[in-house]
């Protein structure tokens, strides 16, 4: 599976796997989330974006993309169409979560609805790891506090939710009542099947 990594502009929260452990697979820098690039000392395969959030000088040995900032496509959307265009199943996101642009964290959950429209799988990874999960079944071991379960549809028939302190089987969840927030995972891992539907998961460090 092709691996690609895409660094926004926001909070990347806790950084430790940086420092440790090397990316591996391609790169990207969506507009000021080079300044993490930098920081983190990776090197990007591209950055891409208006530059209106980032001022400072662009590398030399680097694919430089720049767009306008009239534009429908964020800078970070358009890292994931780069992305997706060059065959990248598996997308992790980081920079996308946290900070005071609540409006931002919610344009890249769209943008992972748009990553599974196009048959890629897009991770935002932060002090919360964020998940889209259709129908089949799924582990998420354990990472933090929380465990979260969401109704992204309209329903998500949840075949079973388990090795987790409220435990659910043969429910509907509606995506218009919340009650798979503030989980715990009890055993090591949580289990999820899914019938239908799809969910939004999130593990909260």
């Amino acid at each position: 599976m092709k691996i690609c990594h895409i660094f926004a502009g926001g909070e990347l929260g806790d950084i430790a796997d940086f420092r440790t452990t090397p990316l591996r697979g391609m790169v990207i820098c969506a507009d000021s989330g080079y300044r993490h690039a930098q920081e983190l000392k990776i090197k990007p395969d591209v950055i891409v974006g208006d530059f209106d959030s980032y001022g400072g000088e662009l590398p030399k040995d680097c694919e430089i993309i720049r767009t306008v900032p009239e534009k429908d496509d964020t800078d970070t959307l358009m890292a994931v169409k780069i992305a997706i265009e060059r065959g990248y199943e598996h997308i992790y996101l980081y920079g996308a979560l946290g900070g005071a642009r609540f409006d931002h964290a919610f344009a890249n959950i769209q943008t992972m609805l748009y990553a599974r429209g196009h048959g890629a799988e897009l991770e935002l990874i932060g002090n919360e790891h964020v998940y889209l999960q259709g129908a089949g079944e799924r582990e998420y071991p354990q990472t933090g506090s929380y465990f979260s379960v969401f109704a992204l549809t309209e329903t998500v028939r949840i075949k079973e939710l388990s090795g987790v302190k409220y435990p659910l089987r043969d429910y509907e969840m509606k995506q218009s009542f919340p009650v798979g927030v503030s989980n715990e995972i009890t055993d090591g891992a949580a289990f999820l099947a899914i019938e239908s539907g799809l969910a939004l998961v999130i593990q909260t460090k």
